[in-house]
């Protein structure tokens, strides 16, 4: 009887081990994806950084940026509409942005 459920269980594990390495595999391939994409959105933010300290019409200290899967958000606040529409062009221009949102609030 005991031989029987040993048998029972081995032929069990052996029918389930394909399936949990598939299931290893794609938690694998799902941390290495999801590993690239921050490092994909920390490179465009500090991307987007560097284009406003490069930009003297732009306040690189006042001006935030978050990246998420390519969409980039703008916070913050800037002294005229138009710093924070040069701000939103050079986030929109840089490699790898998909869309941005400009949250950027104009200081009165």
């Amino acid at each position: 009887m005991k031989s029987q459920f040993a048998a029972s269980l081995v032929a069990l594990g052996v029918a389930l081990a394909p399936v949990a390495g598939h299931a290893a595999d794609k938690t694998g391939d799902t941390t290495i994806e999801r590993a690239k994409e921050i490092i994909d959105d920390s490179t465009i933010t500090t991307k987007i950084k560097a284009g406003f300290a490069a930009d003297k019409a732009v306040s690189a200290l006042n001006i935030s940026v978050d990246t998420k899967k390519g969409v980039v958000r703008l916070t913050g606040t800037a002294k005229s509409k138009d710093e924070a529409d040069k701000a939103a062009a050079i986030a929109k221009n840089a490699a790898g942005v998909s869309s941005v949102k400009n949250d950027i609030q104009i200081r009165k």
